[in-house]
């Protein structure tokens, strides 16, 4: 067994060669990597232990390992969200209950002057549109209007351009010309458009009579536009429906003067957006103002990811203490088979709460090796999968890649919540090794 060990432990080096060697590509190198952890540890423990002790340890491995992978990539799904999240939103946005924001720039001024850690700040307005090019190629959009001049202080927009760039919407053009506009590139490849293509943009509704709800004679407004730029943040959720353009161009799109939807902010620290809000909130007098921060404004999202993450972490500490209750079978075998020795220990002058602990420290024993096993699996599992970088269906994930991040606090307290668990387990059998009187094992012998 020890020589079959070492033997899987050399194929799982040639496999972890691989992996290295080809940045995570080789199929071949993850799957001997990790076939030959996993051979390695069954081979080790068969060498040392029985088959039911050695089951015991495994079932203990395979728990905190899944446990440590399912928590690696909710962690890197919240975090990747966040930044995708924070890359094309605000971190504070200020918004009016009314249909008018045309004081728009006196709620700048207070924004900027209400906390130091404030960086930035510009107005903005998001409307929903319907984009066609061509015949028969149209989508559903959302365009948002932005100031070219304060955007890149805000957004991060400008790090995912893939095509053209932001200044393209400030940039000077001749009377007649179509004014600029960039797009996700799902988007753009379903209107098939690239930097240099118009395309034009339609207002489904302005057409209706808001008091009798009946469309007019006029035909919906229109407008025209260039596609100056193309950006991909890898959120499936901008890349196919957002569009960018100057907010004096969004402003006569929707026809209602010089107004905004809102204003956004971005400070410093993201962990003071709250203490921010209450500012702000208190600084503009409250009600027609509603500030809220990118928490708030993506609330349900997170709040899935944390019940996702939540369920996962139950559903597979129930395996671990599925393995601890295999392990207290394992030790009352035990105790069954020993019962003469454990006899002849009491009848030496052993005490019970000597020989108990003999149990707790078998069990706790089979309890740290098998959190150690499970976490050498996780660990190698995730630096793999982050290696490697496994893509994802945009549209179903709404990113395009396996995120995996690593928190070692959760991983520290898998380890002591395991052993704690494999503690608790050895109390009936160690409690029913401690209760045996001599003459009951000495009887027959």
């Amino acid at each position: 067994m020890l020589l079959g060990a070492a033997l899987a432990l050399v194929i799982a080096g040639v496999g972890l060669v691989l992996v290295l060697a080809s940045a995570g590509a080789s199929s071949t190198g993850i799957a001997l990597l990790e076939l030959g952890v996993l051979a390695t540890a069954l081979l080790f423990l068969l060498a040392l232990f029985s088959v039911i002790t050695t089951v015991s340890v495994l079932g203990v491995s395979l728990g905190v390992a899944a446990l440590t992978i399912v928590l690696a990539v909710t962690n890197g799904f919240q975090q990747e969200f966040r930044d995708r999240v924070l890359g094309v939103h605000a971190h504070v946005i200020v918004m009016k209950s009314q249909t008018t924001f045309a004081e728009y720039r006196d709620v700048m001024k207070i924004a900027r002057t209400v906390d130091s850690d404030v960086l930035a700040v510009q107005p903005f307005i998001l409307t929903e549109m319907l984009a066609t090019r061509g015949a028969g190629t149209a989508s559903g959009v959302a365009i948002k209007g932005i100031d070219p001049a304060l955007v890149r202080g805000v957004l991060d927009l400008d790090q995912h351009m893939i095509a053209g760039t932001i200044d393209a919407l400030a940039a000077p053009r001749a009377p007649g010309d179509f004014a600029p506009i960039i797009m996700g590139n799902q988007l753009a490849a379903k209107l098939h458009a690239t930097v240099g293509d118009s395309l034009r943009v339609v207002a489904p509704l302005s057409n209706l009579d808001l008091e009798t709800l009946r469309a007019t004679s006029s035909a919906p407004r229109t407008y025209d536009f260039r596609v100056a730029g193309i950006f991909y943040s890898g959120f499936d959720e901008f890349d196919r429906r957002f569009m960018y353009a100057s907010l004096a161009d969004v402003q006569r799109l929707v026809g209602r003067g010089d107004q905004v939807m809102g204003v956004e902010l971005k400070v410093k620290d993201i962990d003071r957006t709250g203490e921010i809000v209450k500012k702000l909130d208190g600084a503009l007098g409250g009600s027609p103002y509603e500030v809220q921060d990118w928490y708030q404004t993506n609330e349900n999202l997170f709040k899935m990811l944390r019940l996702q993450k939540l369920t996962l972490v139950v559903l597979l500490t129930l395996i671990i203490i599925v393995a601890a209750v295999n392990m207290v079978s394992s030790l009352t075998l035990m105790v069954t088979d020993k019962t003469r020795e454990i006899a002849i220990l009491k009848a030496m002058g052993a005490r019970s709460p000597t020989v108990a602990r003999v149990f707790q420290c078998l069990g706790l024993y089979v309890g740290a090796l098998g959190t150690a096993i499970g976490l050498a699996l996780g660990l190698v599992t995730c630096f793999v999968a982050s290696l490697h970088g496994y893509r994802l269906d945009a549209g179903v994930y709404m990113i395009d890649h396996l995120p995996v991040v690593i928190d070692w606090f959760e991983v520290i307290l898998v380890a002591v919540v395991t052993v704690a668990i494999s503690l608790i387990a050895t109390w009936v059998p160690a409690r029913s090794a401690a209760s045996l009187r001599p003459i009951d094992g000495l009887r027959y012998d």
